[in-house]
């Protein structure tokens, strides 16, 4: 472990270049100087920033809604729509918004995003979810109307950055992305027009949790790589300290997120979600659903690499996946006959798995994209523990003879607390300039060896 940079100190070299694009900037339009802060270095600032505020507000509103009974936007479907279209395309949204726009320069090894880039869809963004809030004011269509512009062009915005990039690159190893993302677009035009029909959209909603669920899957086998690695580095050291350096790794080989597994669960989830949308409710898609939670367990058999699999960040990873097979395997019982609502399991998706590997990539990613080190205080672990309790509150509230209320609320409440522990903690780093010497979106310099500490000293501020 290294030590940072006390808080307010900052590289010679990182300092002097801000200074010359703050005076620069200083000279220009307000756009210039609006894009020169620090929080728009990079694409994942604004958005996971934007992710971690607007996680704990959206909740927070809710819970007073289902509390008090106080007043929500009128939007068309009411207040379920509501709920689920902010938490899938504003939550949701932004933070594969601010993953892809830092994720995908550095897959592709193409120049990142300039800062320009990221406060125009940063914006976009929330003129999104402002059109969105206010669309019952403008009566008619003209409020739907408006609120479908910003929102798909948002959705298409983003589509349009990275698909050349994600298609040019040679390999193409990262259509994955590619292909989310469209269906991703597709789910929030798809809502807006059945809104501007007057058509109930829900099924739009519930389908582009199946495309979000798809999205994970890509993302972790990216980010597992790294971290369960990490872990079994870890482990083989302290078996080789153990025993004078012999046989340290006879049963640690190295973890491979395997294609096979990885793509028929991500088969098995789209067509879960197509079942769903085209036969809604059916023992059809419930006998899929199970297919789906089946081949996540699958997936899950690359994951058993032993004690490795105990540490925070490894664990973390591995729970995403358990709340994702879980919460298939409720619906596809829900969809059978079972007494269980399919609400249960639909909320172990989206507050569980989607919530969970939300809150792991803003700690992973941020924390290392904007120059520090991985944070091994305990507010991470009560957060992730917060998360996973919202989830399977949440779930127990879909069972028969449970108090619903009182669960709603509870969930509601442990997940508030984590997304603003998550604010508090990490929003700090996104509109700081970087103090390790970097100057855009690479991961966090080794500082100089005079700067290294032992693993077992005080962790560093930040």
């Amino acid at each position: 472990m290294t030590i940072e940079a006390p808080p307010n100190s900052v590289p010679p070299r990182s300092a002097g270049l801000h200074r010359r694009r703050g005076a620069a900037a200083a000279a220009g339009s307000p756009f210039a100087r609006l894009a020169a802060q620090p929080v728009f270095m990079c694409g994942f600032r604004p958005f996971f920033l934007a992710t971690a505020v607007y996680g704990a507000l959206l909740v927070l509103v809710w819970l007073v809604f289902l509390g008090t009974g106080g007043a929500l936007p009128a939007v068309a479907g009411g207040a379920l729509v509501w709920h689920a279209h902010e938490l899938m395309f504003g939550f949701g949204l932004a933070a594969l918004a601010g993953f892809v726009l830092t994720a995908v320069p550095e897959f592709t090894a193409t120049p990142p995003f300039g800062r320009g880039v990221a406060l125009l869809c940063v914006l976009l963004w929330g003129a999104a979810r402002l059109a969105f809030w206010l669309s019952p004011l403008a009566g008619g269509v003209a409020g739907p109307v408006l609120a479908a512009l910003f929102d798909t062009g948002f959705a298409l915005v983003l589509l349009g950055l990275v698909a050349p990039r994600l298609w040019r690159d040679p390999e193409r190893r990262q259509l994955g992305f590619l292909w989310g993302l469209a269906a991703m677009a597709a789910m929030v035009a798809g809502f807006h027009f059945d809104v501007v029909r007057g058509i109930y959209p829900m099924r739009w909603l519930l389908a582009a949790v199946g495309v979000m669920m798809t999205l994970i899957v890509v993302a972790m086998s990216r980010i597992s790589m790294r971290i369960v690695n990490d872990a079994l580095d870890v482990e083989r050291a302290r078996r080789a300290a153990g025993s004078g350096g012999r046989d340290a790794d006879e049963d640690l080989p190295a973890y491979r997120a395997r294609p096979p597994r990885r793509n028929l669960a991500i088969f098995a989830i789209a067509l879960y979600t197509v079942a769903e949308f085209a036969l809604p409710h059916s023992a059809i898609a419930g006998w899929v659903a199970l297919a789906a939670a089946a081949a996540v367990l699958n997936l899950l058999n690359d994951w058993h690499v032993g004690r490795a699999l105990l540490t925070r960040w490894a664990f973390m990873l591995y729970a995403v996946y358990w709340l994702l097979a879980l919460g298939y395997g409720l619906i596809g019982l829900a969809r059978l006959g079972l007494p269980i609502a399919a609400s249960a399991g639909l909320h172990l998706l989206t507050v569980g798995s989607m919530g969970l590997s939300v809150f792991a990539v803003l700690c992973i990613a941020g924390r290392t994209h904007a120059g520090y080190p991985l944070d091994l205080r305990p507010w991470v672990g009560v957060a992730g523990t917060l998360i996973g309790g919202a989830a399977l509150l949440r779930a127990a509230a879909g069972f028969p003879g449970m108090p619903a209320p009182a669960l709603q609320l509870a969930s509601g409440f442990a997940w508030v607390l984590a997304y603003g522990l998550a604010a508090f903690r990490l929003g700090v780093l996104f509109i700081r300039v970087r103090v390790d010497g970097g100057e855009g979106c690479e991961e966090m310099r080794a500082p100089p060896p005079a700067a290294h500490a032992p693993a077992s000293g005080p962790l560093p501020p930040g």
